[in-house]
């Protein structure tokens, strides 16, 4: 094997790697919004709320469901692919061996990592909105708190 050849290797399963550490991380984020908006929901109905908490909050649990929904997008399966699991359930045994002997590795690298690019950044985008999701709920937690009213 050619250094080329271990280098375009390493590299793949560089980026393999980093789509599923993402999923992962995904994954984890998404459970801990649910999270967050099942208490913040379950807590807030009990409660006598004033005004300037049902906006804030109300804002802050829009925050956290757009969070969600960007999550789930960053998770969402691509059956269209030209590559993996999808390309392999299309073709018969022979050209699946056909396709593994002309594989072009570093096209699929550059696949990969624009997917993985896709899925990091709505990770980020996500992670933003919940850490403002949530500094709204603790706002409007401690509008509550204070009886602050309009």
């Amino acid at each position: 094997m050619s250094a080329t050849d271990r280098n375009l290797t390493a590299a793949h399963a560089e980026v393999k790697a980093e789509i599923t550490r993402t999923d992962t991380k995904t994954g984890l984020l998404l459970a801990f919004v649910g999270a967050v908006l099942a208490g913040a929901w379950t807590v807030a109905r009990d409660l006598p709320l004033t005004t300037p908490a049902y906006v804030v909050g109300g804002l802050g649990m829009v925050l956290l469901v757009v969070a969600a929904g960007l999550l789930l997008r960053s998770t969402r399966p691509n059956l269209r692919g030209r590559h993996g699991f999808p390309l392999w359930a299309t073709l018969t045994a022979e050209e699946i061996t056909q396709h593994a002997a002309g594989r072009d590795l570093a096209a699929d690298i550059a696949g990969l990592a624009r997917l993985a690019v896709v899925k990091f950044t709505c990770l980020r985008r996500a992670v933003d909105l919940t850490l403002s999701g949530g500094a709204l709920l603790i706002l409007a937690a401690l509008l509550t708190a204070g009886g602050a009213a309009w």
